[in-house]
């Protein structure tokens, strides 16, 4: 599996919760905290739903909402589909 990069993962994103109003996503936005970016807890679990269904990799709850901003959750993503 390629590794899911920010443009995937905003789209993913835009998909699941929609976009806020006033919020830039095309910018640099790897080390802004989701909650800046309009997304909280349940925009993020229904993302990581469909990363899950559309890569088949399992993502935990828990380290899902402990990743607080796009960076950390790409890591997480990445890091579970190399395991």
């Amino acid at each position: 599996m390629a590794q899911l990069t920010l443009d995937d993962l905003r789209r993913v994103l835009i998909a699941c919760a929609g976009e806020n109003d006033g919020v830039d996503l095309t910018g640099d936005i790897l080390d802004v905290p989701f909650e800046e970016l309009g997304y909280d807890s349940l925009a993020l679990m229904e993302s990581a739903a469909a990363i899950e269904r559309e890569s088949g990799i399992p993502l935990s709850d828990d380290a899902v909402t402990d990743a607080d901003t796009p960076r950390a959750l790409l890591e997480l993503i990445n890091g579970v589909a190399v395991a």
